[in-house]
């Protein structure tokens, strides 16, 4: 009851806001990553000027998301066996988003998830303003800067690494081609300002936040967050599109928990994994957080599509920041696909994913290999369904005695999204 009084006021609140507000949902906004099909193999949003200001307007979507799992699972620790896994659906996910065009180059995105892994109940993911021109200023402030500039500020995602443009945000699962997002899922919603240049083909971002996920004005945590990339984009000719960059996080020595693997509230997919009767296991199974309380992380990311052909890369290491403790993990990606059909809806592809390193250097190494084989159908620009295989696996002696020891799953899952 409680759940559906609260579905009955955000209703209400939505529906009071569109007819204030006269939502025109084929309005076209600036500067923005399109939901559906359209936004695929986006990443930082153009600085094409193409779409004429035509006053204040807000835009209302959303995101649906459901599975059919049926994955079995093993491991060698005695004494506290693991669930019974059976073949059945997920508990579905659902987020409301709102784009509002308030200015000529100002925009604000706001996602809510209605429902998710961790939290069924509705909770605010974060947000964010974004500047493509400072006009409200004073007409044609910085233009020139501004044609090669992006601003955003808000508490919301930031932008380290590639793979989170491809990543499920509980929900808006559209543009992930798995069911999956990576092992160490490098994703955290901050306070932050962020700056992107673009420069013909060339790619530059500047940002910082105050490592919090969660905000208190209460002493006790005083740390920040200097993220960064560089990067180059070229689309060469109609067949070929290069891209490769380079990203990097570091997080001050005065922060005591560190979310940049630990940040996505929604949850993990793949539901129950290694988890045991006695002790049951984690929403956030099957994703691996180092649990560093600061460090240094580096991302690099290839992506080169020919034709139906697409290739996106994952090379990423990061580094203890307490250099006493030490420790360190190396993540690979390695992620192909064909896509086909008249426009190219349909795609088979697969993805291997590892995780390697300690925790200390005093402790055992930990390794986890993930391989996914799978394929998807757009249906339409805004439906998707995938069908995949996968098989996760832990070893090293970094899990001993512990619900991983040994650990493995394996099985088929069908996802079916809707963005929109």
């Amino acid at each position: 009851m409680k759940n559906f009084r609260l579905s009955f006021i955000v209703l209400f609140l939505l529906s009071s806001v569109v007819t204030f507000a006269q939502v025109d949902t084929r309005k076209a906004l600036q500067y923005y990553r399109f939901a559906g099909k359209q936004g695929v193999n986006v990443f930082e949003t153009s600085k094409s000027d193409t779409v004429q200001y035509e006053g204040f307007y807000v835009r209302v979507g959303g995101d649906f998301a459901i599975q059919f799992q049926g994955l079995s699972h093993e491991n060698s620790i005695v004494g506290d066996p693991l669930v019974d896994l059976g073949s059945n659906f997920n508990l579905p996910t659902a987020n409301l988003n709102i784009d509002a065009q308030l200015a000529d180059g100002m925009r604000m995105h706001l996602r809510t998830y209605l429902s998710s892994r961790h939290h069924t109940e509705a909770y605010v993911k974060g947000g964010y303003l974004q500047f493509d021109k400072l006009d409200f200023i004073k007409e044609g402030f910085l233009s020139e800067f501004m044609k090669i500039a992006t601003i955003r500020v808000g508490m919301d995602q930031i932008n380290y690494g590639d793979a989170q443009f491809r990543r499920s945000d509980n929900a808006m699962a559209i543009y992930n081609p798995f069911v999956s997002n990576y092992i160490m899922d490098a994703f955290t919603t901050e306070p932050f300002l962020e700056v992107t240049l673009l420069p013909s083909d060339w790619i530059l971002v500047a940002g910082i936040t105050n490592g919090r996920l969660n905000q208190s004005p209460v002493k006790g945590d005083d740390g920040f967050v200097f993220f960064s990339k560089v990067g180059y984009d070229k689309q060469v000719n109609d067949d070929l599109r290069l891209r490769l960059t380079g990203s990097l996080y570091s997080s001050s020595d005065k922060s005591t928990r560190d979310y940049i693997y630990g940040g996505d509230r929604a949850g993990g997919r793949y539901y129950s994994t290694l988890a045991t009767v006695a002790n049951g296991g984690s929403d956030f199974d099957p994703r691996f957080n180092p649990r560093f309380g600061y460090q240094t992380a580096v991302q690099i990311n290839p992506f080169v599509k020919f034709k139906g052909l697409e290739f996106f890369g994952v090379f990423e290491f990061v580094n203890n920041g307490n250099d006493a403790v030490g420790g360190g993990f190396t993540q690979l990606g390695f992620e192909g696909l064909y896509r086909f059909g008249a426009a190219e809806q349909w795609y088979l592809g697969g993805r291997y994913n590892s995780v390697s390193g300690e925790v200390s250097d005093a402790a055992a190494t930990s390794d986890i290999s993930r391989l996914n084989l799978g394929g998807g159908w757009f249906m339409t620009n805004n439906v998707l369904m995938k069908l995949e295989y996968v098989n996760q696996e832990y070893s090293g002696d970094g899990f001993a005695n512990t619900r991983f020891q040994d650990g493995k799953f394996n099985g088929i899952v069908l996802e079916a999204v809707i963005g929109f």
